[in-house]
């Protein structure tokens, strides 16, 4: 299932885009834009998505998207039945930011939090506290007033402790620049014959090292073990496979994704995911219903 793109229209008098929906909406669909996002739930339960992530949220949940990072929250409504405020969006671009940052260079606090935002980040209830009536009083603002509230906001969100990041490491931009030409040509390798049969001692032949210092490097470099990075990126390639291929069975997913035991397979997904495989393809089906149905 492919992302749709949503064009974000925001005014030329305005330097973001602040506003409220409720449920059904058109632009609850599994889709992606160039803007960081905003989001808060003010009203009911359901499953949200944001890239390969795929949790619970009830009112007050508050996320950050990133540039080009899809998501949806799809409600637990009863067919038929229509909600007048499910949430409140704040959409701004990379540019805007930019320039903002620029001008007014203490806004460089918000570099962590916006970094983050490219996996998605879920923010803790105390935050979403904070920001609810600033989000509220934003939708409407006008002027100078409508900035000192955004400013406010990211303010908030930028000093949040307990960030969570939602999407998996494959979803974040490739830090290959930052590391050794040996990992380098480690993580090509990896990236290339994912699902095929490789130990460590073949990679720190690549990587030009002994096999105690390949280890230690690239644990320096990725902050995991070689076989803990492996299974993320596996993991990672099977919800890519069950997002984009309904006709394969999970047993074939699996070996797929270069498992070989069906077994394992699901115990890796569900320490990973916190769902087995089968569940997380039953809630993309919900996700696409949800999308057909609106």
């Amino acid at each position: 299932m492919k992302p749709q793109l949503e064009v974000v229209q925001i005014g030329r008098s305005q330097s973001f885009k602040a506003w409220e929906h409720g449920y059904p909406f058109h632009t609850v669909r599994w889709h992606f834009h160039p803007e960081y996002e905003i989001h808060h739930v003010v009203a009911t339960t359901g499953h949200y998505f944001v890239g390969d992530f795929i949790g619970e949220f009830a009112p007050g949940n508050l996320v950050l998207t990133g540039p080009n990072l899809p998501h949806n929250w799809v409600s637990d409504v009863p067919a038929g039945a229509a909600v007048p405020l499910r949430g409140r969006v704040v959409q701004f671009s990379e540019e805007f930011f930019s320039d903002a940052t620029k001008a007014f260079p203490e806004l460089a606090a918000c570099a962590d939090v916006l970094e983050r935002s490219r996996r998605g980040a879920l923010f803790p209830a105390a935050t979403a506290e904070l920001a609810a009536p600033l989000l509220e009083e934003l939708v409407g603002a006008q002027g100078i007033r409508r900035v000192e509230l955004f400013l406010r906001l990211v303010d908030i969100l930028s000093h949040a402790a307990d960030v969570v990041e939602l999407a998996s490491s494959g979803y974040l931009p490739d830090p290959s620049g930052f590391m050794s030409e040996g990992i380098n040509k480690v993580l090509a390798y990896i990236s290339c014959h994912l699902t095929e049969p490789f130990s460590e001692s073949d990679l720190a032949a690549i990587a030009g090292q002994s096999t105690g210092g390949f280890s230690r490097s690239f644990r320096r470099h990725t902050g995991m073990a070689l076989v803990q990075y492996v299974k993320r990126l596996r993991i990672n390639l099977a919800c890519q496979l069950l997002m984009s291929e309904a006709g394969l069975s999970i047993t074939e997913i699996c070996y797929a994704a270069g498992y070989n035991n069906i077994s394992n397979f699901n115990r890796q997904f569900l320490e990973q995911k916190g769902m087995p495989p089968s569940r997380f393809r039953a809630l993309l089906s919900e996700n696409a219903s949800a999308e057909i149905a609106a």
